[in-house]
């Protein structure tokens, strides 16, 4: 029995639950069928998920078909709930991407399209609700292909099940070698096509309407036809790809195994048990003795786990490239603080992304959302699981931090007793990188526990900048240089030296103009009516947006513009666009990551954020004279630091 992981990613209403549904109906698992809008479908089990009519939780379904065992993970399809979808994506095999015939690849389907390559995820394609009457194989198949992949190929079937000859000649074509090959033979075995569709050079597209069952035996067999079990390590190995709380309110753990067996009973972090091993279908679920490699399962009663975690001999996940861009505080109305923090920290148990926190100097609760259809959720998640209805200010943007420029900073560490100065380099990265921490330091100069050290301490907290104490990212930092006392440092004394190296840097960064602050911005696609477009252009202009040449439908009179835009202007825009085209025009906006803000003055004025009073993120250092230690401010710390500068001006020069 060939086992599968497949998971189903679509922009919302694209009809994913409803294929899913339709997967499982006619494999047999489903007497059934039921439908999204009649709040009866299998997979939107939640009430809140019937009530929305969309999904916002991932849900697991099995089926099986001939020797296909498959394990079905559906994902949300709206893009305030992008950061649920990738966490499911780490664990898939191979994934179905649903695509509306009537609206096209859209905004979020285009990040799903990222995402897919960026966790190398083998895709096959469903173009849903073909029976629509402005349905256009040929236009759909052709915005695939330019869109997403010229390897979007249609494979289509002869009487006796075999892909006919258009269909393998144009799989053939996606690869020198394989082409070559089939021009000599003039026919592609199962096994080289398989091999194509897991190296993400084919991408097998099927058309049909779920709906109406339409298609969905084909991409049944196609599952069953082009798809090959995954390779599996001979020991224990799983990934954590998502945390949930079960209607009794017992915490569970969702684990794709990658090797070796799970047994009850058997030690999985720390010295906590897998007490019980639970195989979900839906809301069902039975308790197996044994889980194997390539199979799911729900492990309750676990602590410390979180999505992205390896678990034995499995690495853990890539950070996710999905991340919130609002920031909210939270008004607990009537209730108890501490009862609304406890419910939010086990909100953020299941979604780490909101980043509950409490803001001392502020003294505010706060997290961080992807956009209002988000918050509505979390406030009814609130009502209905915890009996709390609190409110919401109106959100601000959450910003970042970088360089653009290299710049060598310094921390030093010494009150009595006590000694550590390290030097990192700070370089600009490509915008998305995040943070990465490398050393260039010789053991002469550093020793190897002492380097650790400051690797560990450079990944132990979220580095902030000094413009308006946002979070940092892309950049490089880098160990290059540094010193110990034989006698007095200790781990704490590098600890202190490192947080103060990075935060040294950037203010010198800060004073030479080479800090940077960035925003997050939209990708767009507006749909008006002609007569309404310079309207819309002189808007994204308003908002420093940017765009491309509009294009207008000649039969409809629709115009459409596309660009990208800061959220801080435009996240509002929608309800602009809905009273002055009245009720008929159409936007959507997908997050397209931070760019350089585009009012950073004003802002950083705004925020009034004085860096050197952040005495939990000082950029000073402490040396010390006379048998005691005193504070020494930034600017001052290089021309009294123990270690010379590694590089020089010029250098640095050289390296942004």
């Amino acid at each position: 029995m060939k086992q599968i992981v497949t998971g189903i990613v679509a922009h919302v209403d694209a009809g994913k639950t409803t294929l899913s549904e339709a997967l499982l109906y006619r494999a047999g698992t489903l007497r059934k069928l039921g439908q999204v809008d009649n709040g009866d479908a299998f997979l939107d089990s939640d009430d809140l998920e019937k009530r929305r009519g969309i999904t916002i939780f991932s849900h697991q379904a099995a089926l099986r078909y001939r020797d296909l065992d498959l394990t079905l993970l559906d994902t949300p399809g709206h893009v305030d709930f992008a950061a649920q979808a990738e966490q499911v994506l780490d664990v898939l095999d191979y994934a179905i991407l649903v695509v509306s015939a009537t609206d096209g690849i859209q905004g979020y389907t285009r990040t799903l399209w990222r995402l897919l390559a960026r966790y190398q995820v083998p895709t096959v394609i469903f173009v849903n609700k073909m029976d629509a009457v402005t349905a256009d194989r040929d236009q759909i198949l052709s915005q695939l292909q330019t869109s997403l992949s010229a390897g979007c190929v249609p494979f289509d079937t002869q009487a006796d099940g075999g892909l006919t000859a258009d269909a393998v000649e144009n799989v053939a074509m996606q690869d020198d070698q394989v082409l070559e090959a089939y021009l000599d033979q003039g026919t592609l075995s199962a096994a080289t096509i398989q091999d194509l569709i897991a190296r993400r050079r084919v991408f097998p597209c099927y058309f049909g309407a779920a709906l109406k069952l339409d298609g969905v035996d084909a991409l049944l067999q196609g599952l069953h036809d082009w798809t090959r079990a995954p390779q599996v390590a001979p020991e224990f190995g799983a990934r954590v790809f998502k945390i949930s709380h079960d209607d009794k309110g017992e915490r569970l753990t969702w684990l794709r195994l990658t090797g070796g067996t799970l047994r009850t009973k058997d030690v999985l972090l720390g010295e906590q048990k897998a007490n019980q091993l639970r195989r979900y279908n839906g809301t069902k679920y039975t308790v197996a003795p044994a889980v194997s490699a390539g199979q799911v399962c729900a492990v309750p009663g676990l602590t410390g786990t979180t999505p992205g975690m390896g678990l034995g001999h499995a690495p853990a996940g890539p950070q996710p490239l999905i991340q919130p861009v609002l920031n909210y505080a939270v008004d607990p109305q009537a209730h108890d603080l501490q009862v609304v923090l406890a419910a939010l920290q086990e909100l953020e148990d299941e979604d780490p992304q909101l980043h509950v926190s409490w803001s001392s100097h502020l003294q505010e609760l706060r997290l961080q959302l992807m956009g209002t259809v988000q918050l509505e959720v979390l406030q009814q998640l609130l009502h209905d699981r915890f009996h709390l209805d609190v409110a919401f200010d109106q959100g601000s943007i959450l910003y970042r931090e970088t360089v653009t420029a290299a710049i060598e900073g310094v921390g030093h560490f010494e009150p009595l007793r006590h000694y550590a100065e390290v030097h990192v380099l700070i370089q600009p990265t490509e915008p998305g990188s995040g943070i990465t921490v490398a050393t260039d330091c010789s053991l002469e100069v550093l020793g190897r526990n002492w380097q650790h050290q400051v690797v560990t301490n450079l990944q132990s907290k979220e580095q902030l900048g000094v413009l308006v104490g946002a979070p940092l990212t892309d950049v490089k930092l880098t160990l290059v240089g540094g010193r110990a006392s034989i006698v007095h440092s200790v781990g704490g004394d590098f600890r202190e030296a490192t947080w103060r190296s990075v935060r040294q840097g950037l203010m010198m960064a800060r004073q030479q103009g080479h800090a940077q602050l960035l925003e997050p911005w939209y990708r767009f696609r507006m749909e008006v009516g002609q007569e309404q477009i310079g309207r819309a252009m002189t808007d994204i202009q308003r908002m420093s947006g940017t765009f491309e040449s509009p294009t207008t439908n000649a039969t409809t009179g629709v115009a459409t513009l596309t660009g990208v835009a800061p959220v801080a202007e435009m996240q509002d825009y929608s309800q602009e666009v809905y009273a002055y085209t009245h009720g008929q025009g159409q936007l959507e906006c997908v997050v397209d990551g931070y760019r350089p803000c585009h009012n950073a003055e004003e802002v950083i004025s705004d925020r009034a954020y004085e860096p050197t009073a952040d005495l939990e993120n000082t950029p000073d250092s402490v040396f010390c004279a006379h048998g005691a230690g005193y504070p020494v401010k930034w600017d001052q710390v290089p021309a009294m630091a123990h270690v010379p500068y590694v590089y020089t001006a010029e250098q640095l020069r050289a390296l942004s």
